[in-house]
């Protein structure tokens, strides 16, 4: 079963009372919601801009990866990097760490479609082929690897949350065809083995 059918089947399991318990939080238009579990959406707030980005606080339990679910991003929204895409803002995720295990390496993900990876064709992307604006950085994880193809992720690595800590990431997501719901996933792992010539063996519970 793979990460998104695991989530999936968690959230049908949980049934409506599961439901009722989400959070959706709105600010400049944009509504941010926790419906799909694996995390508590705490607070949101800023405009967007990169001098006051959206600012999400999450808090992050498990058992299965969390997917923010942003509604309202349009043309009409406008695109307030300034890059070439027709919608684009800043963000800046706060994540604290309720999970049972120490996070090594933190990876975001776009999707319009919840089943479907996102590729070039849908125009969502970190700002991808954008000349200015795009500014990833985390005050845990040293390292950050863009990937634009097949699929739109940021991963950061090189640092380490222990359990009870938090981690600050910031990014800017843009659309050049918006469409009013998307998904970022979250996926969190930690080093558990090391393997031959260096390499290590990545997991997660």
């Amino acid at each position: 079963m793979n990460r998104i059918a695991a989530i999936l089947g968690l959230v049908l399991f949980a049934g409506p009372a599961g439901l009722a318990q989400a959070k959706s939080l709105t600010v400049r238009g944009l509504s941010f919601s926790d419906e799909l579990g694996g995390f508590t959406l705490d607070q949101a707030s800023g405009s967007g801009a990169p001098e006051d980005p959206f600012v999400i606080v999450e808090t992050v339990t498990g058992p299965q990866h969390p997917v923010l679910v942003i509604r309202g991003l349009s043309g009409a929204f406008g695109n307030l990097i300034g890059s070439q895409h027709a919608a684009g803002f800043a963000m800046r995720k706060i994540v604290i760490n309720r999970t049972d295990h120490r996070w090594q390496r933190y990876e975001l993900e776009l999707r319009e479609d919840l089943d479907q990876q996102s590729d070039y064709g849908d125009g969502l992307s970190f700002a991808q082929g954008a000349s200015q604006g795009r500014a990833e950085r985390s005050d845990v994880f040293a390292q950050v690897q863009d990937i634009d193809e097949p699929f739109d992720a940021i991963v950061f690595s090189d640092g380490a949350v222990p359990i009870g800590g938090q981690a600050e990431f910031d990014f800017v997501i843009t659309d050049s065809s918006p469409v009013d719901v998307f998904y970022l996933l979250q996926e969190q792992l930690d080093q558990v083995a090391g393997g031959p010539a260096g390499q290590v063996a990545e997991g997660q519970p």
